[in-house]
């Protein structure tokens, strides 16, 4: 397998692969690791529970402790119902842009990390650098954690973790932490004329999204204190981005599903959060079975993703300010997979070519000029890993 291909080739190369989240990832992986094992890598693999899914995990340079480890995700967001004006999984230039789903979150720094490794692999290397490709980011950052825990004892730890994110190749040191809800009512089924005697799953589960935008409505008439005024918003956000349930419109609602997410700020906590949503089912899901007992509400908390706290004297964001000059503060409102990668015991940091508001878009794009300015923080990098 050539491993002499250009950042631009391997973008092309690992967009072509339809690595939506609901799907498989194993044709990225299998490619990336054949590469990777070709330059000289030592890979490794960590499965999902039915093994359709993987992350890939790789090591480069002399076998110590306290290397850089460059973190991106292989799965991106459907095109479904998308109004795309060229093949999503196709890259293409135009006026100065790269368009293809993943170009800006998050294939465009994958390829450029997976270049850098190659260059890693004919470089005097004092320093050890690892690459993370991980799966299921899009669908509450699950891959990462057993890919983290999986990563000792395999590898020589490394110092710290660089989570490409797009953004604009600015140095972020924090982010909002998030929890979700898998959230299933049932009701009890009557004809719509005799409401009385029925629970509509549908109208009960309206109420707990009701509540959702009363707690946004407080959340927004707080005066925020300390950190939590970097982030906009600065304040805690309750959303539900997808609904489903019900049979007719004459029929009560047997079932209604949906996710409730929360976006919390760093002086608010995400468990105290989660409590305040499970004892307001609770509450509703009495009410429910006042009028039938057959009624309930399941929750089941899907994804924790803990945010990313600015570290003080910081080897990530110390390391990343000084290759890209950038000394101000930046935080973010969107989760990734730096916290989970600083619970892990390493130094974090957020930064990455491309502008997120991007990201999950119709004609997803990263701009050439972006792309490039990654690529020189790479060479930059690996200037710094030889010395």
């Amino acid at each position: 397998m050539p491993t002499d291909m250009t950042p631009r080739e391997l973008l092309e190369k690992l967009v072509s692969f339809p690595t939506v989240s609901r799907d498989s990832n194993l044709d990225l992986i299998d490619w990336a690791e054949g590469w990777l094992t070709d330059l000289g890598a030592r890979c490794f693999r960590d499965y999902n529970e039915d093994r359709t899914k993987a992350s890939l995990y790789a090591h480069i340079g002399p076998d110590i402790e306290g290397g850089v480890i460059l973190s991106g995700h292989t799965d991106v967001v459907p095109v479904d119902g998308q109004n795309w004006s060229t093949d999503p999984f196709t890259v293409v230039e135009k006026d100065g842009k790269l368009f293809g789903r993943g170009c800006c979150d998050m294939k465009g720094f994958d390829a450029l990390a997976m270049a850098a490794m190659a260059k890693a692999a004919r470089a005097p290397l004092v320093t050890p650098l690892q690459i993370c490709l991980s799966r299921d980011e899009e669908i509450g950052c699950t891959g990462a954690p057993p890919m983290i825990a999986h990563m000792q004892g395999n590898l020589p730890k490394a110092r710290l973790a660089i989570i490409g994110e797009p953004t604009m190749m600015q140095v972020v040191t924090g982010h909002k932490g998030g929890i979700g809800y898998d959230t299933h009512l049932r009701g009890f089924e009557v004809h719509s004329s005799m409401i009385d005697r029925g629970v509509s799953a549908i109208m009960e589960g309206a109420k707990l999204i009701d509540w959702a935008n009363k707690m946004n409505d407080e959340n927004r008439a707080k005066v925020p204190e300390g950190a939590d005024g970097l982030f906009d918003p600065p304040f805690t956000t309750l959303h539900v981005g997808i609904i489903e349930g019900g049979t007719a419109h004459n029929i009560t609602a047997k079932d209604c599903s949906f996710v409730m997410s929360f976006r919390c700020v760093p002086g608010e906590s995400m468990d105290d959060w989660g409590a305040r949503y499970e004892a307001e089912v609770r509450r509703l899901e009495a009410e429910m079975q006042k009028v039938h007992p057959s009624c309930y509400i399941q929750i089941d908390r899907k994804w924790d993703v803990p945010g990313l706290k600015p570290e003080e004297n910081g080897a990530a964001e110390e390391l990343v300010r000084r290759l890209t000059g950038d000394n101000a503060t930046h935080v973010v409102s969107y989760g990734t997979e730096a916290g989970q990668f600083q619970h892990g015991g390493y130094s974090a940091v957020v930064c990455g070519p491309g502008d997120i508001a991007q990201a999950h878009q119709p004609d997803e794009f990263i701009t050439v000029d972006q792309f490039q300015a990654g690529e020189r923080f790479m060479d930059k990098l690996l200037e710094t890993l030889c010395e």
